[in-house]
């Protein structure tokens, strides 16, 4: 049995790391990507604070396609380029959205969200996943969530 939980009254620093090296626990040397993905999107709900959904889209035959996710039902296929998901997987670039209702074309999968944080996970110069994040808070993600976030990419790079 696994126990990861983020060590109480932790820095958003502290708790990244902590993040951090309990994913690197659960896949280092497991090869299957599903199931990688499933623990990652499982730490990602215990670990942060305020969110309502942690999550995988895969980039797959030139769309994303949902992946393994803690939160509600959510859409399931995205083309590249559009809303916050498919604006990070088509500009390999991490999107930090303070208020989704502010960002032209977002998905709205749950009305609950109102903030979100998308990294891509790059692998060989080409993006084959997203994590995604989701919070009904306002501006919940910040700097360090992304640096965080984009640490737990690299990490998984291989490993997804």
């Amino acid at each position: 049995m696994y126990d990861f939980r983020p060590a109480p009254g932790a820095g958003k620093a502290a708790l990244h790391a902590d993040l951090l090296a309990a994913a690197d626990g659960l896949t280092a040397g497991e090869r299957d990507a599903v199931a990688n993905m499933a623990n990652v999107a499982a730490l990602l709900w215990e670990y942060l604070p305020a969110v309502n959904w942690t999550g995988f889209y895969r980039v797959v035959d030139g769309e994303l396609v949902l992946g393994p996710f803690a939160g509600r039902p959510a859409c399931i296929r995205i083309a590249l380029g559009r809303g916050v998901c498919g604006a990070a997987a088509a500009s390999g670039t991490t999107q930090l959205v303070r208020d989704v209702h502010a960002f032209p074309g977002h998905i709205a999968c749950d009305s609950a969200s109102r903030s979100e944080l998308v990294v891509p996970v790059v692998r060989e110069g080409r993006v084959v996943a997203v994590i995604d994040l989701d919070s009904p808070e306002l501006a919940r993600f910040d700097d360090e969530d992304v640096a965080g976030i984009e640490a737990l990419a690299r990490l998984l790079a291989d490993r997804i």
